[in-house]
């Protein structure tokens, strides 16, 4: 069975040939990077209006790239939120007609529920009960898909996601845009214990299973401000000048904190549900501290009893994409699930089986998130 993808959450244009969930034909991704990078951040407007444009193209090319044409398309899968709500109308108003002149069944996907079956499509034998590290620019929680396929949400970000993070820090030591890969490139020149000597950062803290990035962030402004002689406060309203090794050891110091406390909150999460298998997926993913650190803490060199098989998607089923919605609606289709078409910014889990998670959990899955 095949089914076409589609997602226009935030900036990427792509569309996805998927057969039966796992088995990727084609994956096309038109980003919008330099089309945003000038304003150091998504503009909605300009997403919107560039995924009209380009999204016909980037559907032929998925098409072209699978070998088929349209006729041999068997399913629809769109991603209806969450995201930039301009982003989400041009690409579920684009599937429903497609669906609808080829006389389709489309299902409407969660992008979060993409991410998870990212895992999915890069290991479809993955045994079950599977935990799920999901880390983006808008979304960092803990997830446990069990034996039924239905999740548990376990943890999520208190206040910013782990990406955001990234990219407000990037912008204070004046870093381009996306922040993540600008630090992680300028870190990999910077050893960790060296960066936390030349600007220490403090451990971030927080209870049980969720996250917290608001304070780390906080704690790179004042440490900047105190080296470069600033009064506290002022880097909000001018410019600061980082000399280059200053940024590079504030980077450094910054990535190692955010990589120690996702690490230890995905061990903790192992050790309290013994998961079958463990992943890490969202754009974040791509981190190549973050994969080294996860791989030394779940490997053998972790020293744990019980080693849960690890899978780390490729970095192109991280970002966004339309092959893991084309897998997550695949799976959605055969629950009978993703019947809304309805665009959501604030949707969280597009899963039946969450009515039946505590209800605490499912509070925590309706809570408003961003792009």
């Amino acid at each position: 069975m095949l089914t076409l993808g589609i997602e226009t959450s935030c900036d990427e244009t792509s569309a996805s040939v998927v057969a039966d969930g796992r088995r990727v034909l084609s994956n096309v991704v038109s980003s919008q990077v330099e089309l945003h990078a000038a304003y150091g951040g998504v503009v909605p407007e300009l997403a919107a209006r560039s995924h009209v444009e380009r999204l016909p193209d980037v559907v032929d090319a998925a098409l072209e790239e699978a070998g088929i044409v349209l006729g041999d398309i068997d399913l629809v899968a769109v991603t209806r939120g969450p995201g930039l709500v301009g982003a989400l109308l041009t690409g579920v108003g684009f599937a429903r007609a497609l669906a609808w002149e080829r006389g389709l069944p489309i299902v409407g996907v969660s992008h979060l529920d993409g991410h998870l079956h990212s895992a999915l499509v890069e290991a479809p034998a993955t045994a079950l009960p599977l935990l799920v590290l999901i880390v983006s620019g808008g979304h960092t929680e803990l997830v446990l898909m069990g034996a039924d396929g239905g999740y548990r949400l376990l943890g999520h970000t208190l206040d910013d996601a782990a990406g955001e993070a990234f990219d407000k820090v990037a912008r204070l030591l004046g870093l381009g845009y996306p922040g993540g890969p600008e630090i992680d490139r300028l870190a990999a020149h910077f050893p960790y214990a060296a960066a936390r000597r030349d600007f220490p950062l403090p451990a971030i803290r927080v209870s049980g299973l969720d996250f917290s990035f608001s304070g780390i962030k906080t704690a790179v402004r004042y440490t900047l401000e105190r080296r470069l002689g600033i009064a506290q406060g002022a880097s909000t309203r001018q410019t600061m000048n980082v000399p280059p090794e200053i940024a590079g050891a504030a980077a450094a110091s910054f990535q190692g904190r955010v990589v120690e406390h996702l690490g230890a909150r995905l061990l903790a999460a192992v050790d309290e549900c013994r998961p079958a298998t463990v992943a890490v997926t969202g754009g974040v993913a791509s981190n190549r501290a973050l994969r080294a650190d996860i791989q030394r803490r779940l490997g053998p060199r972790g020293g744990r009893e019980q080693v849960p098989e690890l899978v780390l998607p490729a970095p192109w089923l991280c970002t966004d994409n339309a092959a893991m919605i084309a897998a997550a609606g695949y799976a959605l289709w055969q629950r009978g699930g993703g019947r809304s078409l309805t665009v959501d910014p604030s949707l969280h889990w597009e899963n039946p089986s969450l009515a039946g998670t505590p209800a605490a959990a499912v509070a925590l899955a309706l809570r408003t998130t961003d792009c």
